[in-house]
């Protein structure tokens, strides 16, 4: 197994991928298979989320960079600036993990918060999506 324990420079070149749903990917150990079939061991420092396009090493040198795996993800797009504003107030109160992009917001599947924008005029759909939720204010932000 191939130990990875540190986030390598940011212009890095990987030697393979490592994609990973959100919840795997604020996990500091864990056991998993790159895409190119590799066995790995993440051995991080807690506390990191790692974000899509991250470059881990160790200390073999092996460069593996993270990916945002698709997964389920509830979707709301709306150029209503009022609506957009209500349903990220309303996610936000209930300190649920969302992506805010221009005009679409993204959380992970959860039928009684598609409910609640439905109660409040939104229309709610259902993909497989990258999600890579806002760091918060207290956290270095890249974007």
């Amino acid at each position: 197994m191939l130990k990875l324990t540190e986030i390598a420079p940011s212009n890095a070149l990987a030697d393979d991928v490592l994609t990973l749903p959100f919840d795997l990917r604020q996990k500091c150990r864990l056991s998993a298979i790159t895409d190119g079939g590799r066995e790995v061991g993440l051995f991080l420092s807690r506390g990191q989320i790692l974000r899509s396009g991250i470059v881990l090493t160790g200390s073999e040198g092996f460069k593996v960079q993270v990916k945002a795996a698709a997964e389920s993800v509830s979707v709301m797009r709306s150029n209503d600036a009022l609506k957009f504003s209500r349903a990220c107030y309303h996610l936000g109160n209930r300190h649920v993990p969302l992506q805010i992009l221009e005009a679409e917001l993204r959380y992970l599947s959860d039928h009684v918060l598609d409910h609640m924008l439905e109660g409040l005029g939104m229309v709610v759909s259902h993909e497989m999506l990258p999600f890579e939720p806002e760091a918060g204010a207290y956290h270095s932000h890249d974007h």
